[in-house]
Parts: structure tokens; sequence; C-alpha cells
């Protein structure tokens, strides 16, 4: 059960004093009179008002086997850059998510969550973007279904600007946290009850004794390189601009005071440091900053005695423009990418060397795998029959990208016949005087005819290019190695690939089934979740698309009788006015193969609508769908495999996206159905 005297005690510190300052927008509640038309969703259980603390509250014991109380807010229509500042606590077990609802979208996008138990009330800041659609907010919560859990918010505000900023006027300090240390810490500086004897400056704010900074004080430092650290709350959007803040430094025995940014994964990056010791009045910093993916601020002092002087920050803002536009030249790292559809983009072969890599296409068989995108697409593909020499050095070079950047490169390649894979493809880094900085990536053996991911995070102080190179020393110990869909975003992959993981829609099937269901009405089989190789031969996929080495979903045609079905549900999905393409990759090998379709389901009632279907033995290769839809209502879709005459009848999907429409590329549109004159045709 959740302390009732905590709130009642906060009640007069959170309601008047925290937030008396700031401008509030719609969707700000305390839940004192009311809950500011916010509503609990009726297919889930209820959040309970507490009248007597004023806060609102989702209890374990009450869920009933819901799984979950939804909270939703009125509709807000604000265009500009707000931050959402939330007081909430987790009793016991449990969990509390955010959720964004655009008008008229299918999907809800994760914003933030929380799942660490605390015995008394925190405050966490989410941005919530520009956006020039209306939307709702969604608070999850997940308790524990035993008594003594819960999930609890005491208020929610909603103010203009970004979550990074603060003037530290108000109680909460927006979120901003001391990492504690025993003998230095950051608090807040100013008001009239401060010591007369301190050195410490007036607020800039105010300028005068009534407002409020932050300062660090040597004063109790007691071993070398004492450390305080003040951090912002984490990012929870990209954000790119001008980061500005007032700092006074009094330094009379010496203090290193700094600048970081640190990310997801713990990695520290300095954004700036002072050029002078001391200074006799509050200055201005101004940095640029760019967020690809979430981050914090940190603002570090390390002392070297306790007469090491002071640091005191105020006003911390944030713009959108940059305020050194010479010093953050502006460039889009996918200029790097390449599918290889439509020639070899800003890649190229050095010339003295000859041709060795060369763009084919080979056309859907049961024979050999086409290309990664699309499976009917393009890819490159060293040592063709145009290699004429026993031996060979291709060298395929990328354009340039600016240093001090960290890069997340990806790419594809797959390999068949290679006897030996030793120097049969490698990654090399090269810097503007074309000379080889670094091998960062050399093959390791792997599975045959199947496209395999490579992930690389660098960063180099200069300019640099990838160089794909492929060397063959004898002709009659080289296979064939083929590269495709490169791609290069900013920030470490692991921090990329999460974020991939996050959106709504999007489903690869790497940490389960997302959401979908198996239709049990009817059903003589399932759909199951593996990674690897199905296990009866010449039927299925050899790995899944996304990887190589992933999961993905298909029927084991041994386990069914012919003609038998299985269906994967989606969650049911809100409708939208606009145009919807579904995106998904499908695999049709095997001489038995079945029916595959995609079907529409707008209630039990009305017959199942069919979007997409294929017939029979498609290739060997991962084939890429795209569906348009139009529906405005609730509904689900569905994918239905039909197990044909043999056992060798294996259908497999991944890599499935919903996106809104309608569909650029509906490059699903051939008529081929598996048969062919010409199974091992390539196009040069």
């Amino acid at each position: 059960m959740l302390n009732v005297y905590l709130p009642v005690i906060l009640v007069s510190l959170l309601s008047g004093l925290v937030w008396a300052q700031q401008q509030l927008l719609s969707g700000s509640c305390n839940f004192e009179q009311g809950t500011c038309g916010y509503t609990s969703d009726p297919a889930y259980a209820r959040w309970a008002r507490n009248e007597e603390g004023r806060f609102i509250t989702a209890e374990g014991s009450v869920l009933s086997g819901q799984g979950k109380a939804v909270l939703v807010s009125p509709v807000l229509d604000q265009p500009d850059w707000s931050c959402l500042r939330l007081v909430y606590q987790i009793t016991g077990a449990g969990s509390l998510q955010l959720h964004l609802r655009p008008e008229g979208d299918n999907f809800d996008y994760a914003l933030w969550s929380a799942s660490k138990p605390s015995d008394s009330w925190l405050i966490a800041s989410i941005d919530l973007k520009n956006s020039s659609t209306a939307y709702q907010i969604l608070m999850e919560g997940r308790p524990a279904e035993e008594p003594g859990n819960s999930v609890a918010i005491f208020e929610i505000h909603i103010v203009p600007g970004y979550c990074l900023e603060c003037n530290f006027e108000e109680h909460h300090l927006c979120g901003y946290s001391n990492h504690w240390n025993p003998n230095v810490n950051w608090y807040v500086g100013g008001s009239l009850a401060r010591d007369p004897q301190s050195s410490l400056p007036d607020d800039h704010t105010m300028n005068n004794q009534r407002g409020h900074y932050m300062y660090v004080d040597s004063v109790y430092a007691k071993r070398f390189q004492e450390v305080a650290k003040l951090t912002s709350p984490m990012s929870t959007t990209p954000m790119a601009g001008c980061l500005s803040f007032y700092y006074q430094r009094d330094q009379e025995r010496g203090n290193i005071f700094s600048v970081f940014t640190r990310d997801q994964l713990g990695h520290y990056e300095e954004l700036w440091r002072p050029e002078v010791y001391a200074t006799s009045s509050w200055r201005l910093v101004t940095v640029d900053i760019k967020a690809p993916h979430p981050l914090e601020v940190v603002y570090e002092v390390a002392f070297n005695s306790a007469r090491g002087g002071y640091v005191a920050i105020d006003d911390i803002s944030f713009s959108p423009e940059f305020c050194h536009t010479d010093t953050e030249p502006t460039f889009d790292p996918s200029v790097a990418d390449c599918d290889f559809e439509e020639g070899l983009c800003r890649y190229y072969q050095e010339r003295v060397e000859g041709k060795v890599w060369t763009t084919v296409t080979v056309k859907p068989n049961a024979y050999r795998i086409g290309d990664h995108t699309t499976g009917t697409g393009s890819f490159l593909l060293a040592n063709t029959r145009f290699t004429s020499r026993p031996g060979y050095v291709g060298r395929l070079h990328g354009p340039f990208l600016p240093g001090d950047h960290k890069y997340c490169l990806r790419f594809y390649y797959a390999l068949h016949g290679f006897l030996k894979v030793e120097n049969a493809l490698v990654l090399y880094l090269y810097d503007e005087n074309n000379v080889a900085l670094e091998k960062v990536w050399t093959l390791a053996d792997s599975t045959r005819d199947m496209w395999n991911q490579v992930d690389i995070t660098y960063m180099k102080p200069m300019p640099t290019k990838a160089v794909f190179v492929s060397i063959c020393k004898n002709f009659w110990d080289c296979g064939l190695v083929a590269i495709d869909d490169i791609t290069v975003t900013i920030g470490d992959c692991r921090i990329t690939e999460g974020r991939k993981g996050k959106q709504p829609g999007h489903c690869d099937f790497e940490t389960g089934d997302c959401g979908y269901s198996q239709d049990r009405e009817g059903d003589k089989g399932d759909w199951l979740r593996i990674r690897g190789q199905s296990p009866t031969s010449y039927t299925g996929p050899r790995g899944d698309h996304t990887t190589g080495v992933g999961y993905f979903m298909y029927i084991e045609a041994s386990l069914m009788r012919p003609g038998h079905t299985a269906r994967l549900l989606s969650s049911w999905l809100r409708g939208s006015h606009a145009p919807q393409c579904l995106v998904f990759h499908y695999h049709m090998y095997g001489s038995g193969t079945g029916i595959l379709s995609v079907l529409l389901r707008r209630s039990a009632r009305e017959k199942d609508a069919l979007l997409w279907r294929r017939r029979g033995e498609q290739s060997v290769s991962w084939m890429r769908a795209t569906v348009d839809y139009d529906c405005d209502s609730k509904h689900q879709i569905i994918f239905e495999a039909i197990r044909g005459p043999s056992i060798r009848s294996d259908i497999a999907i991944d890599d499935i996206v919903f996106k809104k429409g309608p569909c650029k590329d509906p490059v699903d549109s051939i008529p081929y159905s598996g048969f062919s004159e010409n199974f091992n045709e390539i196009d040069y």
C-alpha cells in the first residue's frame, strides 16, 4: 500500500513553490481538484484518485488479470517544443511507461519508462518535440498483481522549452541531479539565509540574493581530485543546437571545471572547459551540441585541496539554432549509404586494379540468393566471370566523412563457394592521403549463400573513408563475395540499434513476438519463432533476414498436414484516415511450398479481406513485399500460411514494418510464381 503521508507533506512544497514560477501548458495536472481531463482506458484496469493525498494510483491488487492501467490525457495541440515533468513513485514491483499517441496514427510511440522502486517521490523529465499533429499522452502503470505493489503519479507538468533548460529557481531543479560524494557536492546557492561572510555570488537570473543557482565548494575536500558531478535529465529525443549557461569560478588553489555529454552506454565526450582560472562576474558560455541519441549533460568540478575555490552555474538554456556554425559543419552521413540499386552511389574502384567489383542482379530462383534489399534488386559482387586474371586485389572506396564524430557503419555480405575466406573481405579506414589507418574488420568463416550483418563503430580525429578490400591470390581458392545495403549513421551502433528496436510497428522478432499472437480458432498449425536454419532440408531459410544469425517466424511443415493453416495476428490497430504501407520480408523455398497471404480483419463479424498473396516456391532468397491498404477503423493484420503437399513447405516471415503510405517502392509487383527457365541467370 502506498504511503499516504508522504504526498501530504509534499503538497505545500511541490504544489505551490515547485511549479509556481513556470508557465504551465495544457495537459498539466496536480490532481487536487480532479483529473484535468485525464481518463482511464476502459479496456484496462482503472487509475484511482486519492482524495486525501491528491495523487492518482494504479494498485496491483485491483488489476484483476488485466496486466496494466492506462491513463490517457486530453487531446493536446502544442506545436512548440515542450518538457513534461512527472512526479511519480513505484512501490514494490512494477513499472511506469509513457507513450505518445499522434492523432490519426496506428501506433503509440514509447517516450520513457521506469521500473526502479522508491520510498519517495521521483521526478522525470521527458522532451516533447514540436509537432504539427495533435496528440495524447498515455501513462501506462504495470504494478505486480499482489497487494503492496502500486504505481502513483503525484503531478504532471508541461512547460515550454527543452528539459535541459533550468534557472534553478524551482525546488525540483528541473530534474538535475547531484552525483553524491562524501566531501564535495553541488548545492543550491543564493537566498537571504546564506552566510554573510560567504564569497559566493548573487544569483544571475534575478541579479540579487533572492535568486538561486547551483554551486560546488572545496571547503570540505579532503583527498586529491575530489570530484562533484551535476547531471541533466537524459534527453529522450534527438536534439541539435546551442547549449548556453552562465558560470562563475574562483580558483584559490586550483580546481578543474569541465562540461561533458554522457550517452546511454556511459561514454563521456568533453564539450567545453574554461580558458580562464577565475572570473569576477557571471560569464556566458555557448557551445554547439548534437544529440542524435539520448544523452545527459554533466557539469564536473574536481578539487585538489580544501582551498580549491568554488564553481557556480546558472540559467542553462538551449536553442535549436547552432551558436558556432563555423565549428559545427552540417553534413549528412547518409552520403555513404548505398543499396546498389542505381549504380555505385558515391563509391568507386581504383582504375589501376581494373573492375573487380561489379553490380549484378540475380533473378529470383531456387538455386541462388538475390540481393539483401528486396531479393530481386542489385548488389555488388567481387570475382565475377569478367575477372580474367587468376588473382586480384579489389578496393572499393567510399566517400570521406568528417573527423571527430562517432559513426555506425552497417553493411551486409554473402559468400558463395569460398574454399579459403582469409582476405576474402576486409574493411579498412583510409585518411585523406589515401593511407590505410586501421583494419577495422576482417571476415571470419561463416555460412555460405546467406546475407550476414556487420556493425562497425569507429571514431577518428581526421576525415576518413571506408574501403572494402577483397584479395584473391589463387583463382581456384576464390569464390564469390558480395556486399549490399551499406548505411552510415551518427552514434554508437549499440545505441542506434536500440532506438531502431523501439519503433512501434517494427518487428524483427529478435527480442520476442512484438505482440503478435496465434489464431487459435480453426488453425491446425502454429507460427514458430526460431533462429538458425529450419530443421527440414531443402526448405526454409538458412538464417533470418535481419542479421543472418537472428530470429524469424516460420511454419514447420513436418508438424502439419497438407492444407492445414496457421495464422499470425497483429495486435489491434486503431486505423487511420491516411493510406498505410505494410512492408515485410518472406521466404518461400521448397518443392512443396503452399500459400502465404496477408489479410485485413476489421471485426469478427466481417469476412477477412485479402491484401496480398503468393503461391508456391518463390526463391531460396528472402523477398521483400510492400502492401498498400486503407482502413480508418480498428483492425488487425493477419499473416496466413497454408501448408503445401509435402514436408518441404516451410514458409517464413521477418522484419515487419508499418509506416504511413502509400508505399514508395512497390518492388513486389513482379508476377513471379517460382518457375523460371533460367535458374542461374545473373544480369551484369
